[in-house]
């Protein structure tokens, strides 16, 4: 029997399986009409026991733009989970009428473990705030496209660094390019955590902390904005105290490079002002375009079609 290939943590992939997916991407954006076939037969599972758009709406999409087919259901609710069914039961029912899981999970490691029973590859999809690898891939050709390299960059990295699990993944990614330099931008409760800052001491990736958004606009090639996540909270007052922290607006990006590239995740809620759409350096809309090509390729790896 062959070995499943699953998508857990951005780690899972090696700097050249990372660099052949953007190849691949890159491909597919350049000649998408021959690829519409290429997954005729397959089937998608997306499961979501957490809400999502952008993930789980661009996985859709990437599936039905290979010829696939997708089932599944966008929040727990509306599964046998709400009855009771454990996941690993769900895990073992859903592979059983498709080829690929994608999953997301309010719980750090619940990919982990459904995997190591699953039938069919499973791909992480987010899980709590430990790992969000597919958005990582996203973040990753989105550089590639814009700055036209993947290292020697400083990275601003500003908003929720504790729970932000886009942050986490790309850090272990980017931390394998040569030449990066992270600025860490925060308010002091929602500072990277210092598992993160061990492994870049360990790594001897340079990077610096800071409460000041301005402090080192004038130096970043990538500024990665992130929300406030009000559910990572546990006190409300914090959440309120803390979600206007830091609003990107055109005043704020008075001194940052022309070549600038603003990157988000997405959902914004208003950490970057509107205003800020129009600057040619906003990148963000790009990066979920983006996003659907490199898991499409994603896709094709995991399900071994050439």
């Amino acid at each position: 029997m062959k070995k499943i290939k699953n998508l857990i943590d951005i780690k899972d992939l090696s700097l050249k399986e990372i660099n052949d997916l953007i190849k691949v991407a890159n491909d597919i954006i350049t000649n998408e009409d021959s690829y519409k076939k290429k997954c005729d037969g397959k089937i998608l599972a997306t499961l979501f026991f957490e809400p999502s758009t952008r993930t789980r709406l661009s996985f859709e999409s990437a599936m039905l733009s290979l010829g696939g087919n997708v089932l599944g259901f966008s929040e727990a609710s509306s599964s046998s989970v709400s009855k009771g069914e454990s996941v690993i039961d769900t895990i073992q029912v859903v592979g059983g009428y498709s080829d690929l899981i994608v999953m997301r999970h309010p719980k750090e490691g619940a990919p982990f473990v459904a995997s190591m029973k699953s039938s069919v590859p499973i791909i992480n999809a987010g899980d709590g705030g430990h790992n969000h690898p597919t958005q990582t891939l996203t973040d990753l050709i989105t550089i590639s496209r814009e700055k036209g390299r993947l290292d020697n960059l400083v990275i601003g990295l500003c908003g929720d660094l504790k729970f932000g699990r886009t942050v986490h993944s790309l850090i272990n990614a980017m931390s394998r390019y040569k030449g990066i330099k992270f600025v860490l931008i925060s308010p002091n409760e929602l500072v990277l955590p210092d598992y993160v800052k061990k492994e870049l001491d360990a790594n001897n990736i340079s990077y610096v902390e800071t409460n000041d958004i301005l402090e080192y606009m004038d130096e970043l090639d990538i500024l990665y904005m992130t929300r406030v996540q009000k559910e990572r909270f546990f006190n409300e007052d914090d959440y309120v105290r803390l979600k206007d922290y830091y609003i990107l607006n055109k005043e704020k990006l008075a001194k940052a490079k022309k070549d600038l590239c603003i990157m988000h995740p997405l959902p914004r809620v208003n950490e970057i002002s509107t205003e800020v759409d129009d600057d040619p350096r906003a990148c963000y809309f790009k990066q979920a375009r983006y996003g659907k090509y490199i898991r499409m390729a994603l896709i094709l790896k995991l399900l071994e079609v050439k």
